[in-house]
């Protein structure tokens, strides 16, 4: 189980987006598709406030919600999962 899990859907945007970054930074991470994961969806939504936001990544025990790349690049470092 990697660092990183990424909890979204494969038709959202800013969830491709999101998986395209860590891919581009070479990032493991384990991604969860909430559409087809009930319980993964409920996770999301204690989160965000009963909101479905996507995606939503929990990066070594800290959670983000729709981070821009400049966010999630800044927690990465924080919890040392990129140098």
């Amino acid at each position: 189980m990697s660092q990183v899990k990424v909890y979204g859907a494969d038709w959202c945007s800013m969830t491709q987006q999101t998986l395209s970054y860590l891919d581009e930074k070479n990032v493991p991470y384990d991604y969860v598709n909430i559409e087809k994961d009930d319980r993964a969806r409920e996770w999301v939504k204690r989160q965000n406030e009963g909101k479905e936001r996507k995606p939503t990544l929990d990066v070594g025990g800290e959670i983000l919600s729709e981070p821009s790349d400049s966010e999630l690049e800044s927690v990465l470092r924080r919890k040392h999962v990129v140098g």
